[in-house]
């Protein structure tokens, strides 16, 4: 079992930056791919970045490619998300997701764990 804390968001203006945390448990966080999801009000969660368990291979949705990057920290449990050049858009609700296999992957169905959520809310 897997357990997901987000941490991070908040209230930026369109521009900044913020990086989100997410906090695993558990004993096997080095061996699970990992993703960032979002989903804004009224619509579907949404992929965002994926990557895999060594941290080498990395996956990102077309939208947010070049301000965004995944990253982790296994010896933390922790997968990060920065995210630059934040755009209203960009506003959601943002999900940490760990799925049994070691590769990322892009489609919420594939994930075993999921977070709570933090909200990101970018102003113009």
């Amino acid at each position: 079992q897997v357990q997901l804390v987000e941490s991070g968001g908040g209230l930026v203006q369109a521009g900044g930056s913020l990086r989100l945390s997410c906090a695993a448990s558990g004993r096997t966080f080095s061996s699970n791919g990992m993703g960032w999801f979002r989903q804004a009000p009224g619509k579907e969660r949404e992929f965002v970045a994926t990557i895999n368990r060594n941290g080498g291979i990395t996956y990102y949705a077309d939208s947010v490619k070049g301000r965004f990057t995944i990253s982790r920290d296994n010896a933390k449990n922790t997968v990060y998300l920065q995210m630059n050049s934040l755009k209203p858009e960009d506003t959601a609700v943002y999900y940490c997701a760990a799925r049994n296999v070691g590769y990322g992957n892009r489609w919420v169905s594939e994930y075993d764990y999921w977070g709570q959520g933090t909200k990101v809310t970018v102003s113009s």
